[in-house]
């Protein structure tokens, strides 16, 4: 259902609009924590640690495909807080043609170049194999991770966070149903678990297409909405490129960090390899709701600014701070103290030194939640504003601040070292997108406030 989070209270708008995200979230990182589990349990530490070595390289893909969509409808959210319809339509084909045609660049370049990405990643040779085949099947069916995206993320711009979840449901639970039929019952391997998650994706894009044929008028695209004049509508196009080129750029830093930690993990052998692979699944699990509430904050904020409402976006950011600051406090306390269970889930119990060097990790990384939940506050802020140069530059700078913590901490003392690098890259990331935030908001009701003085003059 569509909703206009331009009038009501805002935090419980925020609220009951993060809630489907949250459970949403948490269904897609099920089916991939499913096909890890899976893979851990059914066929060995190895495969778990093949898929776990280019787990942060199917991120970083990901991550620029999400990136990406979620710019382009930054656009499409500003438009209907405008009330401007029409644009709505315009901004969903411009989306469609803008990303359809970056993805399919993308997947050529990533499919030529992969072999030597792995070699340069480190990745052991017992593993190689089925670390390949895993990641070209991804690779493959990325034009499908392209329009689902594209569709969840104009469906959540309209304000209706409960469509994109029904999706995700149903899709994660036909994921393990796959992954298990292909890796138990038709001997697959590895490369059954990505089959599953490729197929997956396409059913709930399937599902969503159909829903917003059923449900959603405004988005019922007419003839003349894929007709444009580009001598006239580059502009349109350079107002979508403008945010979800730097957009993506910034989740591509962020996943190419993500990558360097991995490489340099990779070299510790394939036992590092699966304590670090469970570890990092739990961590996404435990910061899904400051995620999901950074990504609801988007989506009332580029409406508000659709409709020039800068107090309200100030309000709502002091809210949502406020709430990520208790999760993050309650998530470092769970992370502590049962982190150890929950990565026995992963890898059983036979395999304590992996728990140990999982659970290490967990502690560490906890006690630095709160810079992280400030990172999703402040970046999904900015970008709900249309600024996506600002979470870049921060992204650029955790990217450093992450490479040179893997590799001299590694280098001085050990995997341990590894584990610092990404709590150090979230302070300094948090201090650049607080003070983007702040400058950026206050340049916006200065300027509101000159607009209204200008009235009043001419009023008199």
């Amino acid at each position: 259902m569509i909703n206009d989070l331009t009038k009501g209270a805002p935090l419980k708008i925020m609220l009951l609009f993060s809630v489907p995200l949250l459970v949403g979230n948490i269904f897609q990182q099920f089916y991939n924590i499913a096909d890890i589990i899976i893979v851990g349990r059914t066929l060995g530490m190895n495969a778990l640690a093949a898929v776990g070595a280019v787990a942060p390289l199917f991120f970083l893909i990901m991550f620029i495909i999400v990136g990406m969509t979620n710019g382009f409808s930054v656009i499409t959210g500003q438009r209907f807080g405008a009330k401007d319809y029409e644009g709505v339509r315009r901004s969903v084909t411009m989306s469609t043609i803008l990303s359809s045609f970056l993805t399919l660049a993308f997947t050529v370049v990533c499919a030529f170049t992969m072999p030597i990405i792995l070699h340069l990643m480190n990745v052991p040779q017992e593993i190689y194999r089925d670390a390949n085949y895993y990641i070209q099947i991804v690779i493959a069916g990325l034009i499908i991770a392209n329009f689902y995206n594209l569709l969840a993320s104009i469906i959540r711009a309209l304000g209706d966070s409960m469509t994109p979840l029904y999706c995700l449901i149903i899709a994660s639970i036909l994921n393990i149903f796959l992954a298990l039929l292909f890796i138990l019952e038709f001997h697959l391997g590895v490369p059954g678990s990505a089959y599953a998650l490729v197929l997956s994706q396409a059913f709930s894009l399937i599902l969503c297409v159909w829903y917003v044929k059923k449900h959603f008028p405004i988005l019922h695209l007419k003839k003349q909405d894929w007709i444009f004049d580009w001598k006239q509508d580059y502009k349109f196009a350079l107002e979508h490129l403008k945010v979800g080129l730097p957009m993506a750029a910034q989740f591509a830093i962020l996943g190419a960090s993500i990558l360097i930690i991995q490489s340099v993990c990779n070299s510790f052998g394939p036992d590092i390899i699966a304590a670090f692979t469970a570890a990092l699944r739990i961590e996404q699990i435990a910061t899904l709701p400051m995620i999901s509430f950074g990504v609801a904050l988007a989506s009332y904020v580029a409406q508000n600014f659709g409709a020039g409402n800068f107090s309200r976006i100030r309000f709502g950011v002091k809210k949502a701070s406020l709430i990520n600051l208790g999760l993050s406090i309650v998530m470092a306390l769970i992370m502590h103290f049962w982190g150890g269970e929950f990565v026995r889930i992963f890898v059983g119990y036979k395999n304590e030194d992996i728990v140990e060097i999982a659970h290490s990790y967990l502690f560490i990384s906890s006690l630095f939640y709160f810079f992280l939940a400030q990172i999703f506050i402040y970046r999904n802020a900015l970008q709900g504003l249309g600024r996506a140069v600002i979470p870049m530059l921060a992204s650029i700078g955790e990217l450093l601040m992450r490479a040179f913590a893997a590799v001299y901490l590694a280098a001085k003392i050990g995997y341990f070292g590894v584990f610092y690098a990404g709590p150090i890259a979230w302070v300094a990331a948090s201090l650049v997108l607080a003070i983007g935030y702040y400058s950026t908001i206050k340049q916006f009701i200065l300027k509101t406030q000159k607009k209204l003085r200008a009235r009043k003059c001419k009023q008199i």
